[in-house]
Parts: structure tokens; sequence; C-alpha cells
């Protein structure tokens, strides 16, 4: 039974981490942490794992605590900057602790990304659209960034991200690519945050064997796949 500390469980995100750690056999949580409660006491209550739903910057210092008592930590937190992130690089390593960066829990989010980045080698030109809530602080989203990287990664310039904020929206994203005489879509829906909970447990599972700071969900996606496929 692994003991889960969930930082920002009041929030949208981390109403859904908490029902979905809850209803898993083999997790329990532990302890939760809100804005103005007492960091240190959340990290010291014997965790073996910290699940971060809150903003940055609040973020980075919930996964500096962490990482300095040896706590592995999944971060679900968008906004962090290049700064922040190599300097949590460095601490991971140093403290020979892990962290893991989701920046979307949706397999089907991992899966567009994967999909674009395929498309990427025969369509070199892509643009990014992501679309989400209008309480959403960053811009653009973490989603969106990591899936340009993933583009660039494949070889293609890197595309450009367009923005969109609106009330009745959850979290939506289409890569767009452009050919001669053809185009070519991938969209992906988060039409209820719920969709986020297999991601959520997964990443929890896994982050103990993790090393250094590892971006995305794309490490543990194949082994997933392969439990689901081992149950059938």
């Amino acid at each position: 039974m692994l003991r889960v500390g969930i930082a920002g469980a009041l929030g949208r995100l981390g109403r859904v981490a908490c029902a979905a750690v809850d209803a898993a056999e083999d997790l329990a949580v532990a302890a939760t942490y809100s804005r103005g409660d007492d960091l240190d006491g959340f990290i010291a209550s014997g965790l073996d794992v910290v699940l971060d739903c809150t903003v940055y910057p609040v973020t980075v210092d919930i996964a500096r605590a962490a990482i300095a008592a040896h706590v592995p930590i999944v971060i679900g937190a968008t906004g962090w900057k290049p700064d922040d992130l190599q300097a949590l690089a460095s601490q991971c390593l140093e403290a020979r602790t892990p962290a893991l960066l989701v920046p979307n829990f949706s397999f089907g989010a991992l899966l567009m990304m994967r999909f674009a980045a395929q498309a990427a080698r025969v369509f070199p030109q892509a643009e990014i659209i992501e679309l989400h809530h209008d309480a959403k602080r960053d811009a653009p989203s973490g989603t969106a960034q990591l899936t340009a990287q993933r583009i660039a990664e494949a070889g293609a310039p890197q595309p450009p991200i367009h923005s969109v904020r609106l009330p009745g929206l959850v979290a939506h994203q289409e890569v767009m690519f452009g050919g001669a005489g053809e185009t070519l879509t991938i969209r992906h829906d988060s039409l209820a945050r719920e969709a986020y909970g297999r991601g959520i447990v997964a990443a929890i599972r896994a982050v103990p064997a993790q090393r250094g700071l590892v971006m995305g969900l794309d490490s543990i996606l194949d082994d997933v796949v392969g439990d689901a496929c081992g149950s059938r």
C-alpha cells in the first residue's frame, strides 16, 4: 500500500485525484495539503509519494521540499519555467529521488502527442491550437508545449501555438498538419476531468521506479497498455 500525500486536494484536479487514489486498492490518501498549511509537516507525514495538484509557483516549493525529503513526487501543475525545471532536475539527481512532471494525465492526450510526432515525419509544417476553460492561468498549456517539443524531436520545425480561453471549455487540443493538396488534423477532447484518474494512478505507481526528472507519461504508457491487454 503506497501512502500518497495530495497537495491541492481541494482544487479541480485534486478532487479527481483523491477519488482516483481512494478507488485504487494499492493506494491510500495519507495526507492532504492546501496553501497556508504546514508544508514541512505534510512532507514529513510518512509519505511514499507526493502528488502535486497545485499551481505555479506554489508547485516549485512543494517539489523542492519533497525531493529534499527523498519523497518521489508526481507534478500535475503546469507553468514551470525552464530555470525551475533545470534546478529541479539537478536536485533530483543529487538527492537520488525521482520526479515525474505530467502536463496532462489523459492517455488520450498522450496518444495524440505520439501520433503528432509520427505525423511530423511526413508533414513537417504544423500548428497547434489549444483550448481551455477561462480559469486556466497559464498559456500556452503544458500539453501544447510538450506536443511542440515532441514534434521538434521528430525532426520538424517547432510549430506555433495558439491559445483559446473561454467558459464552457474543459481541455481540448488540435494539431493541424499541412501538405501539398491535403491537411491532417489530430484532435483530443477532455470532456470531464474524470478522464485524468487512470493516468494519475498510473503515475503514482510508476514514479518510485523512475530516475531523475521525467517529463510526461511516455515512459509508462507501454506498460499500462501491456497490463490492459494482459487483463483481457
